[in-house]
């Protein structure tokens, strides 16, 4: 089957219609973004094959929106050297016309002839469903079911075994069938298809189960019971013995002594801090005094030391005292050099404003005569602009009106010559002074007239001559030409012409004149663009800027002569720049050099100061006094500090003896075993009383008894289980059994599905195999040492399987004589790179026997499968300019 030919029109958001023609008998790749419609597309394939054109379901075809639409849909295909052509509409005006090559069929027989050629099956009532499908329900995949093909193949069983029945035969004999039935059947009795009890057997089962359970939880407690009573006497001997030797109170003892020793401990660690703060007191103390035994050892040091800085101060003084005077020559030099530069840039500067401010005039008079040109020609533009707008004003006409009446004008022409066709022409040549009389008017000499309604010819001295125009029509072209010619003239009036000719011509004269004004106004901008009274505000502004630039150059000073060695301005900006650098170098120099002066002279006299104040101090007898006291304060904090840690040494050791951590461990410990002794005895006391509670509970229950009666009961249930599980397990084996060598026959009908199923598998998995079940069902898949159920591959490997499976049953199909078309609606979405590279071997090797449909979002993952894609959205474009 190769489909050549696919429009649907008025189908979802296909509203005006779509045509995918020139169908190749391979691959034929069509793509577009999501929305696209390429679902909708398979969508429209289904319901021409699957949906009846009476249904009533098919209203979720049609436009959204749209009550009225009629969803059409228009195949073309070929096959068995056949031309097919169905065309189907749903809902208003609904039909079905199948063409084959010169015979026709209609209606419901056309749909079942469609479901015969591709098997297929249409619903009793309803809306066509999954189980329906068949063969194309396997073959046409829509998006996002690849990898499910268990219920299609189930769907297309019946199908797919009658193919392969025509290609090798009938090999399955039917004479076993009745013993397989019959053992199945009394199997059904006792276990379900998967081998669980039912029935009788399911039943015995669960009260079996049932009573083992309770026998088992009755045994349970009956040990339980003894437990307890074991448990009793234990415990109650545990309490009786706590509550004679109350172990908490003891350790309560032993807390209360720790804590005693613990608090001993704390009074010395306290003793030692304060000694310790006492030492760190009187050694803060000792190092001061050091400190400043040292000072007074260091002063005389320092006597001298600041005697030779005074004489360095000095020299240095006299030296900055002898460079001062030179500096200051060097700054008036510098400075008079730089007032001459100054002068020579102001000059510069006043002969480029004088010669910027004669080009800026020079400047805006040309402008001022260019503007002037301008505005006259601008004048002149716009009176012919206000000419041309109201000869536009004058001859303003509605185009559509105008159109109307051209109509209207050539009806009634038209009409006229109808009616003189139609019309009873009288003509008359009388001899000269003879007359008649028509209609009440006299006639005389030669002449015609048409005659629309009955006329009356008097002849005198003969009579009346009655004249009947003929025609049916005549009447009505009659009222049509008085309807039109009323129209016409109405027409005229409103558009204030006399006739159709002066209106085309008030119509030329309005776009003669429209042309002008665009010209004009195109003109006009181009002079001026901001309008005609722009111009006049800028000849104003360059006017009023031209005499400030001419008063202004009026007003500057004559410039000195300085004959042909003026120095331009950039040359005397930079001399000036050179000068202004040398004199702020002289004049930092200078206060560079000021500043070391003061600062000799300062440093100078302070280091007098500072060595004649030490001097004087160091001379003195306070000093002398000062230094015998520091030495007997060093003496008496050397022996506080000895005799303090001697008395800290004897402390710290008292305080490591008694091991104060160990005391505090000493205290939790015998706190918590206190309170876990009378913990422990509490909860034997609560626990005795709820064994006595259960135990009394238990015994009223004859919990023994109970248990003995179970396990007679048990062996009775058990004995007629066993019988019944051995009889199913033995239907069960000879089923097998049977099955088996059914099975063994049937393998003879797959070999045909397997040959084709392995011809694709090796392309992707070369060592790999899939088999398939009689219903033709694939499901063991093997790979090297991997084995299992093709269910159980990953998503993207079913998705493969799935494909590879059904293009194997349509090679099947098609070696069988039974027409094939695969449609893809996104499929391999799921693929890697290598996988997909091997899928695309497989469809190009299958697009040699088969036609494929292969409709995506993603054309770069498919460019190189060898042929052409097909831009959906290109296409429904050419649909609507089409």
């Amino acid at each position: 089957m190769k489909l050549q030919r696919l429009r649907v029109e008025q189908f979802r958001q296909f509203r005006q219609g779509l045509e995918l023609d020139s169908l190749q008998p391979g691959i034929n790749l069509i793509h577009g973004p999501n929305e696209s419609g390429k679902s909708t597309l398979v969508r429209a394939i289904r319901a021409a094959f699957f949906d009846r054109y009476r249904s009533k379901s098919a209203e979720e075809l049609a436009p959204w929106g749209d009550s009225s639409a009629a969803p059409t849909v228009e195949l073309i295909f070929e096959h068995g050297g056949k031309h097919w052509q169905l065309d189907k509409r749903f809902l208003k005006r609904h039909r079905c016309d199948l063409k084959v090559d010169d015979e026709t069929f209609s209606g419901e027989e056309a749909e079942e002839k469609l479901a015969e050629l591709l098997g297929y099956q249409f619903p009793k009532k309803g809306a066509s469903k999954e189980e329906h499908w068949g063969i194309p329900g396997l073959l046409w995949v829509e998006q996002g079911t690849g990898q499910n093909i268990e219920n299609a193949v189930l769907h297309a069983g019946g199908h797919l075994k009658s193919a392969l029945n025509n290609l090798v035969g009938e090999v399955a004999s039917s004479g076993g069938d009745e013993i397989i039935q019959a053992v199945e059947q009394q199997r059904k009795e006792l276990l379900t298809s998967t081998g669980k009890p039912r029935g009788d057997y399911l039943e015995l089962a669960n009260t079996r189960e049932a009573l083992q359970l309770q026998v088992r939880d009755l045994k349970s407690r009956v040990e339980q019971y003894k437990a307890q009573v074991d448990r009793l006497g234990t415990l109650a001997a545990e309490h009786e013995q706590a509550n004679r030797e109350r172990p908490w109170e003891e350790a309560r003892r032993e807390m209360q002594l720790a804590e005693a020793k613990y608090r001993e401990v704390e009074a010395l660690q306290e003793q030692q801090a304060r000694g310790i703060e006492s030492q760190k007191q009187i050694q803060q103390n000792l190092s001061l005094l050091q400190q400043s035994q040292i000072h007074w050892r260091n002063q005389n040091e320092q006597l001298e030391l600041r005697h030779q800085n005074y004489l360095k101060a000095k020299q240095q003084l006299e030296k900055e005292e002898l460079a001062s005077p030179e500096l200051v020559k060097q700054v008036e030099a510098a400075r008079s050099q730089y007032q001459l530069a100054n002068q020579t840039v102001q000059q510069a500067h006043l002969r480029d404003k004088r010669e910027r401010l004669e080009k800026d005039c020079a400047r805006l008079k040309a402008d001022l005569a260019q503007l002037k040109q301008r505005q006259e020609e601008a004048k002149g533009i716009q009176v012919s602009l206000d000419s041309a707008r109201n000869t536009r004003k004058i001859n303003l006409i509605d185009i559509g009106a105008l159109r109307e009446l051209k109509k209207n004008q050539r009806e009634l022409d038209d009409a006229n010559i109808r009616i003189q066709t139609v019309a009873t022409r009288v003509t008359w040549n009388l001899k000269p002074g003879a007359s008649l009389d028509l209609d009440g008017q006299s006639v005389e000499g030669q002449g015609e007239k048409l005659l629309l309604e009955q006329g009356v010819l008097a002849i005198p001295g003969v009579g009346d001559l009655g004249i009947q125009p003929g025609g049916n029509d005549l009447a009505s072209l009659r009222r049509q030409l008085e309807r039109l010619g009323q129209t016409v003239s109405q027409q005229l009036a409103e558009l204030a012409v006399e006739s159709v000719e002066a209106a085309e011509l008030k119509l030329t004269r309005l776009q003669d004149a429209e042309a002008q004004i665009q010209r004009f106004d195109d003109l006009l901008k181009s002079l001026a663009p901001k309008g005609v009274d722009q111009l006049g505000s800028d000849r104003s502004e360059i006017e009023s800027e031209l005499l400030a630039r001419t008063t202004e150059l009026e007003a500057l000073p004559q410039v000195e002569a300085t004959g042909g060695d003026a120095k331009p301005l950039s040359q005397a900006e930079a001399e000036l720049k050179q000068a202004e650098a040398r004199l702020t170098e002289a004049e930092t120099g200078q206060r560079n050099q000021e500043g070391l002066l003061h600062k000799a002279r300062y440093v100078s006299e302070t280091a007098m100061r500072e060595w004649q104040r030490m001097q004087g101090e160091l001379n003195s007898p306070e000093r002398q006094s000062q230094i015998e006291g520091i030495a007997r304060d060093i003496a008496t904090a050397e022996k506080q500090n000895t005799e303090l840690e001697a008395s800290l040494k004897d402390r710290e050791t008292l305080i490591r003896e008694a091991r104060p951590e160990l005391l505090k461990q000493d205290i939790v410990r015998y706190r918590a075993t206190a309170e876990h002794q009378e913990a422990a005895q509490q909860k034997r006391a609560l626990e005795l009383s709820e064994i006595r509670a259960r135990l009394e509970a238990w015994g009223a229950e004859g919990l023994e008894e109970k248990h003995n009666e179970l396990v007679a009961e048990l062996e009775h249930v058990n004995r007629r289980y066993l019988e019944l599980d051995r009889r199913a397990k033995a239907l069960d084996l000879l089923l097998n059994l049977l099955i088996e060598k059914r099975q063994a026959l049937t393998r003879r009908l797959q070999a045909p599905l397997q040959k084709h199923l392995d011809h694709y598998l090796t392309v992707l998995f070369p060592e790999a195999s899939l088999e398939v079940d009689e219903n033709l069902m694939p499901g063991k898949f093997s790979r090297g040492s991997e084995l299992g159920q093709m269910a159980e591959l990953s998503f993207g490997a079913r998705e493969q399987m799935g494909l590879i499976s059904r293009l194997a049953y349509a090679d099947l199909l098609q070696e069988a004589g039974r027409p094939t078309l695969i449609i893809l609606d996104d499929t391999l979405v799921h693929s890697d790179t290598g996988r997909l590279d091997g899928m695309k071997r497989i469809l190009f090797d299958a697009a040699t026997r088969h036609q494929i449909l292969l409709f995506t979002c993603h054309p770069e993952k498919w460019r190189d499968l060898g042929v052409e894609p097909r831009d959906l959205e290109a296409l429904k474009i050419q649909s609507v300019s089409g």
